[in-house]
């Protein structure tokens, strides 16, 4: 059994916060499995089953600063080890739209992370980071950066790296972390770059080939001329 916990605040008032890309996140997950919410306890769970894994997709409602005290009760109650538990958050010292997967960590100052440590007592779960970035103006307070909601250009890149976890924590679940975090943890410019090298490398092989082509075509003309040159001479 895995549990996915995206952390988050309850409240219409915080849906499109930066601090609940986790929430938007599993419950995103749950509508795209078609898995039902229900409430236990202090959290919201949908749980079904992945391949022969079963999944169970939860939101605290203890609001972040408490979410340790929500999972560490599901923890306990599914008798699950601290490796099976994948968290799902917001990342202030990511660019805003990376994402990163991790095998454990601090909670460097992410007060829900933080929360969960302490309950678990341990760091050593898997973590699914999606990068929100710190503010551009250095005069906004950090709770005010994770508790408002991006504008523009920078929203449509959350919503973007929110797709890419949904898409990618099935993966995670059913080819384990080492492999995905190959995929997700890649740098994309270091991707692009290497794209743009292989791209590169192949536009040369092919004009090499088409100059072998080339070469042999011409070379097949003159032994072809040569010898219509030997056969008009034997006529004279």
């Amino acid at each position: 059994m895995k549990l996915v916990v995206g952390l988050g605040n309850p409240g219409s008032q915080y849906e499109q916060t930066r601090h609940n890309a986790g929430f938007r996140v599993v419950d995103a997950l749950a509508q795209k499995l078609g898995w039902q919410w229900e409430r236990r306890g202090r959290a919201m769970l949908a749980n079904g089953s992945l391949g022969a894994e079963k999944v169970v997709l939860v939101k605290p409602l203890t609001y972040m600063n408490l979410s340790g005290e929500a999972v560490g009760e599901l923890v306990r109650w599914y008798k699950v080890p601290p490796e099976d538990v994948l968290l799902v958050y917001d990342e202030l010292d990511l660019p805003a739209g990376r994402l990163r997967l991790k095998t454990s960590g601090s909670a460097a100052g992410h007060n829900g992370l933080e929360s969960v440590i302490r309950h678990l007592q341990t760091n050593k779960f898997p973590r699914l980071r999606i990068g929100i970035g710190r503010p551009a103006n250095q005069r906004v307070e950090t709770t005010n950066h994770v508790l408002g909601a991006p504008p523009g250009d920078e929203r449509i890149l959350l919503a973007t790296a929110e797709d890419q976890a949904v898409a990618a924590i099935p993966q995670i679940l059913t080819q384990g972390i080492a492999t995905m975090m190959n995929q997700l943890n890649a740098d994309p410019e270091a991707q692009q770059k290497a794209e743009e090298h292989r791209r590169l490398q192949q536009e040369r092989r092919e004009q090499a080939r088409l100059r072998r082509e080339a070469e042999r075509s011409q070379a097949k003309g003159q032994h072809a001329s040569s010898l219509d040159e030997q056969a008009a001479s034997s006529l004279e």
